[in-house]
């Protein structure tokens, strides 16, 4: 192989490997959202037909026991088929079947999967904390720049953010987020001052516009620096808990965006959109040698599809947990032809919505 037949391998391998790295992430989350169905179906003597990995045709496939493993071609999904999970008029099912377990069991299996997700999330940004060169990030104002604007307001070293425009302060990531999303740069806090809190109305901040691309955009100048913790299990994992919370929390934040009409269906990411968006993050981290805007991106996604996969619409895992929450609460189930019917409608809409959503992803790839 000559110099030139090297360079040509080494310039397209440097364009595929950031994708591998994202489709392989994205099927890691599928797989695990799957197999904390599986293992909790198992757990409970659940029969397990199929454990799949991808959707369509099978590329590889075995039995083991009861329970056909099979790799799929399309790495868009998973699925773990249980016996009895959609009840047929007519047909009977053994007592192993998941229709015929306890609510309290078939309520854990369903929510397990989106569970996983929200701990692979979790880990996800204990790596990042942990691994950082820097300390770990606090909510409490160490020190201020010279001539700091918002002092003048009466922002003060030792305060600890509480509240910013009436949101919660979990985390430090919450202070940039919410800062840096603003459009005038003043600001309503509640800081902890002394043991009390206090509220500090229309703290302004220095201004300035920046460019991003060919779009300017109000900017905050930060003047002042938070307090930097000593890296230990003792803060690494509590840090790690509250920045999933400021994850957490930016799925709801985003989903009333988009029922407010801040952002349009079209702005939506499906699979598609999400593995480039982590195949740039891995290029850019490695150029830069530094993997936080990678490891925030991937815990952001990880949380993203447990939460959202959790949420009480049909189709997704919620909704069927809502049917079984009703079942618990009046203690009768809910006719399964009713529940069926909500569920096919909502996966008909669900469809409807990935099919846009995967068009959108392409006409945006095509338009570069």
């Amino acid at each position: 192989m000559n110099i030139m037949n090297l360079i040509a391998l080494s310039a397209v391998w440097s364009k595929v490997w950031p994708i591998l790295v994202a489709i392989v992430f994205f099927g890691f989350l599928i797989f695990f959202h799957e197999l904390g169905h599986f293992t909790f179906a198992k757990l409970f003597h659940v029969k397990v037909n199929e454990f799949a990995l991808g959707m369509g045709p099978a590329i590889f496939k075995f039995r083991k026991g009861e329970t056909l493993y099979a790799l799929r071609v399309f790495p868009i999904g998973g699925y773990c088929s249980m016996e009895g999970e959609d009840v047929k008029d007519g047909e009977e099912y053994t007592d192993r079947a998941f229709c015929n377990q306890k609510a309290w069991k078939r309520f854990i299996i369903v929510a397990a999967g989106g569970v996983v997700n929200l701990i692979m999330g979790l880990v996800i940004v204990m790596l990042m904390i942990g691994t950082s060169d820097s300390l770990v990030g606090s909510t409490t104002i160490h020190s201020f720049s010279e001539n700091a604007v918002s002092t003048q307001y009466g922002l003060k070293a030792g305060d600890r953010f509480v509240k910013i425009n009436g949101h919660r302060v979990y985390s430090d990531y919450d202070i940039s987020y919410f800062m840096s999303t603003d459009d005038d740069g003043v600001f309503d806090f509640t800081v902890e001052r002394d043991g009390k809190k206090v509220d500090l109305k229309g703290v302004k901040f220095a201004t300035e516009m920046t460019d991003f691309g060919d779009v300017k955009r109000l900017t905050i100048v930060y003047d002042f620096i938070i307090v930097g913790v000593d890296k230990s299990i003792t803060t690494v994992v509590p840090a790690a808990f509250r920045q999933s919370v400021s994850y957490a929390r930016l799925v709801y934040i985003s989903l009333f965006d988009l029922i407010r009409g801040t952002y349009k269906v079209s702005d939506l990411s499906g699979p598609i959109g999400t593995i480039d968006y982590i195949a740039d993050a891995a290029e850019s981290s490695v150029k830069a040698a530094d993997y936080t805007y990678l490891y925030t991106l991937l815990a952001l996604i990880a949380i993203n599809i447990g939460l959202f996969n959790l949420l009480p619409l049909p189709a997704l895992d919620g909704g069927r947990l809502l049917f079984i929450l009703i079942e618990i609460i009046f203690r009768k189930p809910v006719p399964r032809k009713y529940e069926g019917w909500v569920h096919a409608a909502g996966m008909v809409l669900l469809l409807g919505l990935m099919a846009f959503i995967c068009f959108s992803d392409i006409w945006k790839l095509i338009k570069g």
